[in-house]
Parts: C-alpha cells; sequence; structure tokens
C-alpha cells in the first residue's frame, strides 16, 4: 500500500489519501493522472489494469486502487 500511496502523492501531494475517498468524483484526479497511475501501477505491481475495471469507482480511494491491485494480483 505504501508504494501506492507514493505514486499518489507524487501526483496530488496535497490529498490526505488515507481518508479521500472521492478522487474522481471530486475531480482530483483527471484522465491524465488516471492514465499516470495505470502505467506506475503496472511497473510497481507487475499488474495490467483491463479497460473494465478503469472504472470511478476502483478508482475513487486509494484503498479501493489497492483492493483492485490485490485482486488483479491474485487473478495471475
Amino acid at each position: 500500500m505504501e508504494e501506492l500511496l507514493e505514486i499518489l502523492r507524487d501526483l496530488h501531494p496535497e490529498v490526505d489519501y488515507d481518508t479521500c475517498d472521492t478522487l474522481i468524483d471530486d475531480k482530483i484526479l483527471d484522465s491524465f493522472d488516471i492514465v499516470s497511475i495505470i502505467s506506475e501501477i503496472s511497473e510497481q505491481y507487475d499488474v495490467t489494469i483491463p479497460a473494465e475495471d478503469i472504472i470511478p469507482e476502483n478508482f475513487n480511494s486509494a484503498q479501493a486502487l489497492y483492493e483492485l491491485i490485490e485482486r488483479l494480483s491474485d487473478e495471475d
């Protein structure tokens, strides 16, 4: 999880990712951020996020994103 938080903090250091669960809803993350996050996750965690998983629910919080990474890791 710490690696994920580091990726997110590099994009927007002003956000409290431990408590924020409206990253997409509040437009904190934009489409360019999402592309960057997906790329970094692919490198850091060696998982590929399929297009059908690129939905707001999976990117609204660091916890939701981490759960997605764990689920994709388990599928390998």
